[in-house]
Protein backbone atom coordinates (compact mmCIF):
# COMPACT_ATOMS: atom_id res chain seq x y z
CA UNK A 1 0.00 0.00 0.00
CA UNK A 2 0.97 3.54 -0.85
CA UNK A 3 2.23 5.71 2.47
CA UNK A 4 -1.06 7.95 3.27
CA UNK A 5 -0.56 11.13 3.60
CA UNK A 6 -1.89 12.40 7.13
CA UNK A 7 -4.81 14.39 7.32
CA UNK A 8 -7.42 15.52 9.23
CA UNK A 9 -10.31 14.08 7.05
CA UNK A 10 -10.11 10.34 6.26
CA UNK A 11 -8.61 9.30 2.57
CA UNK A 12 -11.18 7.58 0.22
CA UNK A 13 -8.63 6.34 -2.24
CA UNK A 14 -4.77 7.65 -2.75
CA UNK A 15 -5.33 7.00 -6.49
CA UNK A 16 -9.25 7.14 -7.63
CA UNK A 17 -10.43 6.14 -11.01
CA UNK A 18 -11.28 9.53 -13.00
CA UNK A 19 -14.73 8.88 -13.18
CA UNK A 20 -15.12 8.21 -9.17
CA UNK A 21 -13.58 12.10 -9.09
CA UNK A 22 -16.57 13.33 -11.28
CA UNK A 23 -19.22 11.61 -10.04
CA UNK A 24 -18.39 12.55 -6.37
CA UNK A 25 -18.27 16.18 -7.71
CA UNK A 26 -20.55 18.50 -5.38
CA UNK A 27 -22.65 21.62 -7.07
CA UNK A 28 -20.01 23.45 -5.62
CA UNK A 29 -17.41 22.01 -7.75
CA UNK A 30 -19.49 22.41 -10.93
CA UNK A 31 -19.93 26.03 -9.95
CA UNK A 32 -15.89 26.56 -9.55
CA UNK A 33 -15.70 24.59 -13.16
CA UNK A 34 -18.32 27.08 -14.65
CA UNK A 35 -17.14 30.33 -13.49
CA UNK A 36 -13.40 29.76 -14.04
CA UNK A 37 -14.07 28.03 -17.81
CA UNK A 38 -16.02 31.83 -18.20
CA UNK A 39 -13.39 33.86 -17.31
CA UNK A 40 -11.32 33.55 -20.36
CA UNK A 41 -13.70 34.38 -22.97
CA UNK A 42 -15.63 36.97 -20.11
CA UNK A 43 -12.00 38.59 -19.68
CA UNK A 44 -11.50 38.93 -23.61
CA UNK A 45 -15.23 40.34 -24.02
CA UNK A 46 -14.20 43.15 -21.18
CA UNK A 47 -10.98 44.37 -23.01
CA UNK A 48 -12.75 44.32 -26.18
CA UNK A 49 -15.37 46.54 -24.58
CA UNK A 50 -13.41 48.74 -22.88
CA UNK A 51 -10.48 48.59 -25.24
CA UNK A 52 -11.32 47.70 -28.87
CA UNK A 53 -9.11 45.99 -30.84
CA UNK A 54 -10.07 48.02 -33.96
CA UNK A 55 -11.52 45.04 -35.93
CA UNK A 56 -12.93 42.49 -33.76
CA UNK A 57 -14.65 40.39 -36.66
CA UNK A 58 -12.07 39.74 -39.05
CA UNK A 59 -8.91 38.50 -37.62
CA UNK A 60 -10.76 35.54 -36.33
CA UNK A 61 -12.81 34.71 -39.47
CA UNK A 62 -9.20 35.03 -41.19
CA UNK A 63 -7.81 32.43 -38.81
CA UNK A 64 -10.72 30.31 -39.11
CA UNK A 65 -10.31 30.23 -42.76
CA UNK A 66 -6.90 29.08 -42.66
CA UNK A 67 -7.79 26.49 -40.27
CA UNK A 68 -10.07 24.55 -42.64
CA UNK A 69 -7.67 24.45 -45.11
CA UNK A 70 -4.43 24.30 -43.60
CA UNK A 71 -3.31 20.85 -43.86
CA UNK A 72 -4.45 19.89 -46.98
CA UNK A 73 -0.70 20.53 -48.56
CA UNK A 74 0.53 17.80 -46.18
CA UNK A 75 -2.55 15.36 -46.86
CA UNK A 76 -1.11 15.50 -50.12
CA UNK A 77 2.64 15.30 -49.23
CA UNK A 78 1.40 12.44 -46.71
CA UNK A 79 -0.13 10.56 -49.79
CA UNK A 80 2.73 10.88 -52.15
CA UNK A 81 5.35 9.60 -49.72
CA UNK A 82 2.99 6.97 -48.72
CA UNK A 83 2.61 5.43 -52.28
CA UNK A 84 6.80 5.92 -52.97
CA UNK A 85 7.16 4.16 -50.16
CA UNK A 86 4.64 1.39 -50.56
CA UNK A 87 5.59 0.75 -53.57
CA UNK A 88 9.11 -0.16 -52.17
CA UNK A 89 7.93 -2.05 -49.72
CA UNK A 90 9.02 -0.51 -47.02
CA UNK A 91 7.27 0.68 -43.78
CA UNK A 92 5.75 4.08 -43.23
CA UNK A 93 7.37 5.44 -39.97
CA UNK A 94 10.93 3.36 -40.82
CA UNK A 95 12.27 0.35 -39.19
CA UNK A 96 12.69 -0.06 -35.64
CA UNK A 97 14.49 -2.11 -33.41
CA UNK A 98 13.00 -1.69 -30.08
CA UNK A 99 10.69 -4.17 -29.06
CA UNK A 100 6.60 -3.68 -29.68
CA UNK A 101 6.19 -3.03 -25.92
CA UNK A 102 8.47 -0.56 -25.98
CA UNK A 103 7.41 0.75 -28.80
CA UNK A 104 3.45 1.69 -27.49
CA UNK A 105 4.82 2.37 -24.48
CA UNK A 106 6.46 5.00 -26.68
CA UNK A 107 3.54 5.58 -28.84
CA UNK A 108 1.70 6.74 -25.31
CA UNK A 109 3.71 9.18 -24.04
CA UNK A 110 4.11 10.83 -27.53
CA UNK A 111 0.37 10.66 -28.18
CA UNK A 112 -0.65 12.23 -25.19
CA UNK A 113 1.84 14.87 -25.21
CA UNK A 114 0.14 17.31 -26.09
CA UNK A 115 -2.03 17.52 -22.81
CA UNK A 116 1.25 18.25 -20.80
CA UNK A 117 3.09 19.98 -23.12
CA UNK A 118 3.39 23.22 -21.21
CA UNK A 119 4.85 21.39 -18.82
CA UNK A 120 7.18 19.42 -20.64
CA UNK A 121 7.38 18.93 -24.36
CA UNK A 122 7.60 15.50 -25.25
CA UNK A 123 8.20 14.74 -29.08
CA UNK A 124 7.79 11.22 -30.82
CA UNK A 125 11.59 10.78 -31.39
CA UNK A 126 11.19 6.89 -32.13
CA UNK A 127 9.87 4.90 -34.75
CA UNK A 128 7.15 2.47 -34.26
CA UNK A 129 3.45 1.21 -35.70
CA UNK A 130 1.03 2.60 -33.44
CA UNK A 131 0.56 5.81 -35.51
CA UNK A 132 -3.36 6.81 -36.08
CA UNK A 133 -4.85 8.68 -38.87
CA UNK A 134 -8.44 10.68 -39.39
CA UNK A 135 -10.67 8.61 -42.20
CA UNK A 136 -10.11 9.69 -45.72
CA UNK A 137 -6.05 10.75 -45.32
CA UNK A 138 -5.18 7.34 -46.70
CA UNK A 139 -7.91 6.00 -49.66
CA UNK A 140 -9.53 2.93 -48.52
CA UNK A 141 -7.85 1.40 -52.23
CA UNK A 142 -4.57 1.88 -51.13
CA UNK A 143 -4.65 0.23 -47.75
Amino acid sequence: MAHVHKAPYPVIDTDPNFTRVVRYFRPSDYALGAGLTALGPGFIYWMEKYQPSGNPGKPLMRAMKIAASENTREIQKYRVEYRKLKAQGKPMYGPSSLPLNVQRVSAEYSTGAFLNFDVIPWFNVTNHGYHGQSEGVIPEDEK
